[in-house]
């Protein structure tokens, strides 16, 4: 629909009719501009006056006016209603690229992929439902560090996670639980203490990293961050050898121990993913214990359309001039 930013404006487009109302009628000169005295021979007794006024400029003047005061009242054209988020929570990813993270226990249909990959899977579904949160991302193996800072632009965090690979932190497969909690921490600080989450995968135990685990999850609890722990992998996955196949369980190096403490200090939880089906319903408890908060506003896209009518006004204007012009 338009809007008309100073609609006032329209009550001048009678302007210019009542001004030749008001004014007294000039008396016409008899003395024409231009004379055929010649008229005679063609059986005209008087000089007749040739008139100089034009029907057709008045009107493209009376156009080019009322272009002019449209113009003049600002038009917008005003796009359908969106929604727009104004709160949420700072919700921060922390995801484990250790060298771990490629066993293939995971499977995405019928087809076998490593944990990772399942993460990228079920993750970004989770991404893209946490409209009016601000998302970060941070990666840790040996070291953690921020690959994504808080952002509302969730594709693009979805893009750079789906981009992360293992090792890309350094080519080693220990892992740096407590700095990645750490980095969160201080990443999270300057925001509402209500709103702080942090949501961290990782299917191993803390061998490397300047802070433990326990410590980095007292360093959260009193900066209230909430800490919600995932442990990634499968209980047990059949291996093919040279004296046949045999059971193991490839998440022996899994300490859950820690994982449990690390949630329950601060307000969380811990969950075991052993499946992507089991993870995305973590995804979904997540989204419940967590729910998107934002106030019902809404905005409308706005275009300006002022250009338009005074475009079209000074066209016309300009040929009304080059047409007196050419007659003067």
């Amino acid at each position: 629909m338009i809007e008309w930013q100073w609609p006032w404006l329209l009550v001048l487009l009678p302007l210019p009719l009542l001004i030749r109302i008001a004014l007294p009628a000039r008396p016409m000169d008899r003395q024409a501009a231009l004379k055929v005295p010649f008229l005679d021979e063609f059986g005209g007794g008087d000089a007749r006056i040739v008139s100089a006024r034009s029907p057709w400029a008045l009107r493209i003047a009376a156009i080019a006016w009322l272009c002019l005061i449209l113009a003049a009242a600002r038009p917008l054209w005003l796009g359908e209603p969106l929604e727009q988020a104004v709160s949420g929570r700072d919700l921060m990813l922390a995801v484990d690229v250790s060298g771990s993270m490629q066993e293939e226990d995971f499977f995405i249909g019928k087809r076998r992929v490593d944990r990772l990959t399942a993460i990228k899977q079920v993750a970004g579904e989770f991404i893209r439902r946490r409209a009016g949160d601000r998302l970060g991302l941070i990666l840790f193996g040996t070291q953690a560090y921020l690959h994504v800072p808080l952002t509302f632009d969730r594709k693009t965090v979805q893009t750079l996670l789906d981009e992360a690979f293992i090792g890309i932190t350094e080519d080693d497969p220990k892992t740096s639980i407590g700095d990645a909690i750490g980095l969160a921490v201080k990443r999270l600080e300057q925001q509402r203490d209500d709103s702080r989450v942090l949501i961290l995968l990782t299917d191993g135990a803390n061998t490397a990293g300047e802070l433990t685990p326990l410590k980095a999850a007292e360093i959260a609890a009193e900066h209230h961050l909430k800490i919600y722990t995932i442990g990634i992998g499968a209980d047990e996955m059949v291996v093919r050898s040279l004296f046949g196949n045999r059971r193991v369980n490839p998440s022996a190096d899994l300490d859950e121990t820690t994982l449990t403490a690390i949630a329950e200090a601060t307000g969380g939880r811990y969950f075991r993913a052993r499946d992507t089906e089991e993870l995305d319903r973590i995804y979904r408890l997540l989204d419940q214990l967590e729910p998107v908060e934002k106030d019902k506003q809404y905005f409308r896209p706005r275009r300006e359309l002022y250009h338009w009518p005074l475009g079209l006004a000074l066209l016309l204007s300009a040929g009304l001039a080059t047409g007196y012009l050419r007659r003067g």
